[in-house]
């Protein structure tokens, strides 16, 4: 090394442990406090929601609402129906949103059919639920003439869809390319290679994207009104109106009998902690994937 050249790190040596001017100081922490602040201010609305329901709902909450319907002031039909619909919606949308990833991440990249598909799925995340819902109306509902557990999981179907896509063609553009060059250097064919190897490394993530688009299916409430109604009693068949939480919020919200007010904030706080609960489960993978 030649003694301009250890002249020259020195000098960078003393610029990088020099403190930082009194200006940029004084902006930095600014920008940081205001930083806090804002965040702060957008907590607000969430934590003062999150203490509404939990101090409304958590009084009333007894452990016969769970195996009672709701014209027995429970909502242990309303937790049988989203469940119903939200697992057909995932029988659906799974396979056929993750397959729909492996084609764009794999397969389509860079083609018309790859970009349309792209186009498509990312429109779709934008569509308002109850558009969605109008349509599985008349997909289902009008053709069958009946309001139906199936309708209401095909339009949770729809709303599923293009998440579980997107995120199935992000996870598997963070698997490394030298990932794929090393399986195909130890001899495996592409499809060995994307799905034994590509795949198999993206699962956590993929994983994510699905409970992710299941939390937000299991919140809808649009849809499920135009395609699968209320029930008050249990439902003996997913080819007819089937109860969910979040309708019967929406039903019962105005009655003036105390005890389904009092069945309402119960029935959003189990709703919440549902989807919390889901969203726990989507950052414990999220968690294993960085390990």
């Amino acid at each position: 090394m030649t003694s301009q050249e250890s002249e020259i790190n020195k000098s960078i040596a003393a610029e990088i442990h020099s403190p930082l001017p009194p200006v940029r100081l004084i902006f930095n922490y600014g920008m940081t406090v205001t930083a806090f602040f804002l965040s702060a201010l957008a907590l607000i609305p969430l934590l003062s929601l999150l203490w509404e329901i939990i101090g409304r709902g958590i009084t009333s909450i007894k452990p016969s609402m769970f195996v009672t319907s709701v014209i027995y002031d429970g909502f242990g039909n309303a937790i049988l129906g989203t469940l119903e619909m939200v697992a057909i919606a995932a029988l659906f949308s799974v396979p056929t949103g993750v397959m729909t990833g492996i084609f764009l991440s794999e397969i389509g990249k860079g083609n018309r059919i790859g970009r349309a598909v792209r186009f498509v799925a990312s429109i779709l995340t934008g569509v308002p639920s109850i558009v969605v819902g109008i349509f599985a109306y008349a997909v289902i509902v009008v053709v069958t003439k009946q309001f139906s557990a199936i309708a209401g999981g095909f339009a949770l179907s729809i709303l599923m869809l293009p998440v579980i896509v997107l995120t199935t063609e992000e996870a598997l553009k963070l698997i490394p390319t030298s990932v794929r060059l090393g399986s195909a250097a130890l001899g495996g064919t592409r499809f060995q290679t994307i799905f034994r190897v590509v795949v198999t490394a993206a699962i956590p993530a993929i994983t994510t994207g699905v409970l992710l688009a299941i939390a937000r299916a299991a919140g809808e409430t649009a849809p499920l009104i135009f395609t699968a109604l209320f029930s008050l009693d249990w439902s003996n068949t997913l080819l007819g109106p089937t109860a969910s939480l979040s309708v019967l919020i929406f039903n019962l919200y105005n009655d003036p009998s105390p005890e389904k007010t009092a069945l309402v904030w119960t029935t959003s706080l189990v709703l919440v902690g549902l989807i919390m609960l889901i969203s726990i489960l989507s950052r414990v993978f999220t968690g294993k994937r960085n390990v």
